[in-house]
């Protein structure tokens, strides 16, 4: 039977949110005998080669490190076959082929930012705040040909907060997910986790599957015709990456927080057109929507830098 300290892993992942994983697994005493990563890209303005967050963290620990262009190059393939891996963790990382997943004796592992089956795809995080959903989660599960449709190994869950962005939610996440990632393999090292199939009674529940895919321009247009709480979920789910957008006075108006509660009438009680917006020059700005007004706290004005409403409204002028 293998321990947490002669069980051989090699762990994939790219940004921030996988450096809390493999931190984790490298604090815990397992012996990570690689780290996959993805290629220095160029970056910024003088587009100078840029190295993914796992890199730096791997670099730092003096982890063996590879960076495959392709991840069916032979070349590649052969060095990952000689590290003799027993198991692979996956995190925040891209689709593997099945001659690079199904390779180690315990096969490959994916820690996933939603409680499986919900939220199957790449921004589980962003949809389930535009949802309004009120919790999360994470799971482990096994991978196989299906995306995200592996057994599962291990659940936890946590709460959204109402006013809780996708950035408040990845912190939460990339933390609990690390830890419940060393409990899944310290189970799996010991032989005492039992998989569980997405179809089990244990798993599906009668209420309907939400997906996640990517994100894109269309999603993050902001349509005030919606209600207010609806458009609330969408600009915090969106936030701070890649936010979502109106237009004000023709430039592009990123938002990223906002709070609800203002009837969307004016003195006499008519209803303003939804995406209008009313401001006082100075402390507030608010924007129309099905059913009353949302006040704008935190935003990007097209050339600008991100400030705060005070800020913002100190230094523009509206036609």
């Amino acid at each position: 039977m293998a321990t947490s300290k002669s069980l051989r892993i090699v762990f994939m992942g790219t940004p921030e949110f996988a450096v809390a994983s493999l931190g984790a697994l490298v604090n815990s005493g397992f012996n990570i005998v690689g780290v996959v990563t993805a290629p220095d890209k160029p970056a910024g303005r003088g587009m100078k080669l840029s190295e993914s967050a796992v890199k730096k963290y791997a670099s730092e620990k003096g982890l063996r490190l590879l960076q495959p262009e392709k991840l069916k190059n032979p070349a590649f393939i052969e060095e990952l076959q000689s590290l003799e891996a027993d198991l692979q963790v996956v995190v925040a990382f891209r689709m593997l082929p099945e001659v690079v997943w199904n390779m180690p004796a315990l096969g490959t592992i994916n820690l996933h930012g939603s409680l499986l089956p919900q939220y199957r795809g790449a921004a589980p995080i962003n949809w389930a705040v535009i949802n309004g959903e009120k919790e999360t989660g994470v799971t482990t599960f096994k991978l196989k040909h299906e995306i995200d449709t592996g057994n599962i190994l291990m659940q936890e869950k946590f709460a959204i907060a109402p006013n809780d962005t996708a950035g408040d939610v990845h912190d939460k996440m990339k933390n609990i997910g690390a830890a419940l990632l060393v409990k899944t393999v310290t189970g799996l090292a010991e032989d005492n986790l039992q998989e569980i199939s997405q179809q089990s009674d244990r798993i599906v529940t009668k209420a309907p599957l939400h997906h996640a895919p990517k994100i894109t321009t269309e999603t993050c247009k902001i349509d005030f015709n919606k209600t207010t709480s609806e458009v609330h979920n969408l600009i915090r789910g969106l936030s701070p990456f890649p936010a979502a957008f109106t237009t004000l006075n023709g430039k592009i108006l990123k938002i990223y927080r906002t709070e609800t509660g203002w009837p969307g009438h004016d003195a006499s009680g008519t209803l303003l057109p939804a995406g209008d917006h009313v401001t006082d020059g100075k402390t507030f700005l608010r924007f129309a929507c099905a059913d009353g007004y949302i006040e704008i706290k935190e935003l990007q004005l097209e050339g600008k830098k991100r400030l705060m409403i005070e800020d913002f409204l100190r230094g523009y002028h509206f036609i």
